[in-house]
């Protein structure tokens, strides 16, 4: 007799089955965090709506800007807005609209770069100091971190943009030069609070070796202060760009920036108030956006605010 053989049966889910409900399991907790994050509070859904607004109208600014920002049209210089010009034209009679809406770009172009450098140089040079202690951490602490932060950021990135010239690669440079410090201050604190924890000391005793520790256990126990500053220092680097570019220490022209819309807009302050009062409304709607984010965001991840919301919530 002939047997035919027969597949065993299966007991559980194909491998591919389990993966897909694993991710499907993963999106729906960062949906549910995302729902309970913007639920907080209203301060939150409104730097997330304004940030996400920036973020969409820079991505899309060739297509969504009625005009191009560096055309010239002297015959309707200094129009007042109208259904042609929304928020009207400047000294050139270019359209404001399009040029707030290129100078989105510059300003999170400069603020995401400028965070992410920051951010990577603070936070390796804050690690190491904090984790290595001893001649090392006194040196990066007293000499580095504090020599920096004793002068005031804004001017010591007026002073590296003024030695390096105006250009959006070198403003970029000068603020990563002058505010990596923050960053590094914090994540040296931030290790110096968990590395004397027992789940270290537990990696250390099985025989983990330094890079495993500092990426494996420190580095996802002290990103979440980092992130907070971060998104905080996005407000910091629009706010620094724009004072740049106002000091002709920015980016060059033709390229539209708040900063230099407003430095043209100063001589006419009272026969074209609009010229001043939109790029500074989207200076101001920016840095606004950040703020309230970061605030947010850093009261969402405190465990003591969060477990006061969730007492208030279910009290009323």
């Amino acid at each position: 007799m002939n047997v035919i053989p027969t597949s065993p049966l299966q007991t559980g889910p194909s491998p591919t089955s389990a993966e897909q409900s694993l991710h499907q399991t993963r999106e729906n907790t960062r949906l549910n965090s995302l729902r309970q994050f913007l639920g907080q509070s209203i301060l939150a859904r409104v730097g997330f709506t304004v940030a996400v607004v920036l973020l969409l109208a820079a991505l899309f600014a060739p297509w969504i800007a009625p005009a191009d920002p560096a055309a010239q049209n002297l015959p309707a210089r200094l129009v007042a807005p109208s259904f042609a010009h929304w928020m009207g034209t400047d000294e050139l009679g270019r359209d404001i609209l399009s040029r707030v809406l290129y100078g989105a770009r510059v300003s999170l172009l400069v603020a995401i770069s400028v965070v992410c450098g920051c951010g990577s140089i603070g936070l390796v040079i804050g690690m190491l100091a904090g984790y290595a202690g001893g001649w090392f951490d006194r040196f990066v602490n007293l000499l580095l971190i504090n020599a920096f932060l004793s002068f005031p950021g804004i001017l010591l990135a007026i002073a590296f943009a003024a030695f390096l010239g105006p250009g959006i690669e070198k403003v970029i440079f000068a603020l990563v030069i002058t505010g990596w410090a923050g960053y590094a201050r914090l994540a040296r604190a931030q290790v110096l609070k968990v590395k004397e924890l027992e789940f270290i000391l537990a990696a250390r005793s099985l025989g983990a070796s330094h890079a495993r520790i500092l990426r494996r256990h420190l580095l996802p126990n002290i990103l979440q202060p980092i992130l907070i500053q971060a998104t905080i220092g996005m407000a910091g680097a629009i706010l620094a760009e724009s004072t740049l570019s106002f000091l002709g220490l920015g980016v060059l022209a033709p390229l539209p920036s708040w900063g230099a819309m407003l430095n043209d807009a100063r001589n006419h302050l009272f026969d074209a108030p609009h010229m001043v009062v939109f790029p500074a409304l989207a200076v101001m709607t920016a840095v606004l956006a950040f703020n309230l984010l970061g605030d947010a965001w850093r009261d969402w991840l405190d465990p003591r605010t969060r477990s006061q919301m969730a007492a208030l919530d279910s009290s009323r």
